[in-house]
């Protein structure tokens, strides 16, 4: 087990260590000069020589990430050419807002789609498991935005009962936060829901053809009872392995929807950022983004070992 542990830590250092040397790579060939933008156009090469050797960019570009990779390891993300204000803080702060976005859409996403694909599966010779498989099939072919330009049109302007956008802390009352929340955190999870009933229905069907649960059924048990008894951890692999690789399609549709609803977090951010070239900033929130991404699936690495006691053994 420490053995297996010690692996996959390994694995997450050099995975984090090769994204950034891509991610630095990749911002540092994208045609422009910072010091152009927060100069303007009308810089002199005299102010333009300066500003570039107070960001540091006329510098060779090992030295160039020698030096961001050393601050990030010490927890400083840098200085925004744009604002020359210090990068972390900025981060922090709009990472609450996402993460807020990121979890209550992932934990509504569970809780559709587990039943819905669940029911797919076990009604799937009848008229509703049809129709619970035509709705997954539509809510995948719906875009994020699109979804989200039909909530604010029904909820927020013909009945007039949501916000279109905005956001409240929690800080600033309960009601005014879930209000503020509801609309984008109902769009990432119905559009997440769709993809992850299929894999549910999937997982079901494949655990219901099981001996084991044959056995269960011929005791007496239902559908549902056998199903919690014995084939809700059989379900679980398949369906913690989609769960880990929804993280990054989830953080990609909150960059969307935040835009769309107004709200500051680190998509805002991170548009914002990449629209003056200012590339700290871009490389720090990539880098957070990629390290929570590799993180969850570090964490639902390890969680097979607990759910599947052969992987115990073997480790």
């Amino acid at each position: 087990m420490i053995l297996r542990l010690g692996k996959r830590i390994v694995t997450f250092v050099a995975t984090m260590w090769v994204a950034s040397v891509l991610i630095f790579a990749l911002l540092a060939v994208v045609p422009g000069d910072p010091a152009q933008v927060a100069l303007g156009v009308n810089a002199t090469p005299e102010a333009l020589a300066q500003t570039r050797a107070e960001f540091g960019t006329d510098r060779p570009l090992v030295e160039q990430y020698l030096s961001w990779i050393s601050g990030l390891l010490h927890g400083d993300f840098g200085t925004s050419y744009v604002t020359n204000a210090a990068i972390g803080p900025q981060i922090a702060e709009r990472a609450q807002v996402t993460m807020w976005l990121v979890v209550l859409s992932m934990v509504l996403t569970v809780l559709i789609a587990l039943p819905i694909g669940i029911l797919a599966a076990i009604r799937r010779r009848h008229l509703s498991g049809t129709l619970l498989v035509a709705g997954s099939v539509i809510g995948i072919a719906v875009p994020s935005f699109v979804l989200a330009i039909v909530l604010i049109t029904v909820f927020a302007v013909k009945l007039g009962v949501l916000p279109s956008g905005g956001w409240v802390v929690p800080a600033d009352g309960v009601v005014p936060f879930l209000k503020s929340v509801c609309l984008p955190v109902v769009t990432l999870g119905l559009v997440q829901a769709a993809l992850l009933s299929r894999y549910v229905r999937s997982a079901t069907l494949e655990v219901v053809n099981q001996d084991f649960m044959r056995t269960a059924r011929a005791k007496g048990l239902t559908h549902g009872r056998a199903l919690a008894r014995h084939g809700l951890r059989n379900m679980l692999i398949p369906i913690l392995t989609v769960l880990g690789l929804m993280v990054a399609a989830l953080l990609v549709d909150t960059i969307i929807v935040e835009r769309v609803f107004v709200i500051p977090g680190l998509g805002d951010l991170l548009l914002t950022g990449a629209t003056n070239r200012d590339q700290l900033l871009v490389q720090g929130i990539v880098m957070l983004i990629v390290a929570v991404i590799l993180t969850v699936n570090l964490i639902i690495d390890l969680l097979y070992v607990f759910i599947d006691p052969r992987l115990r053994r073997a480790a």
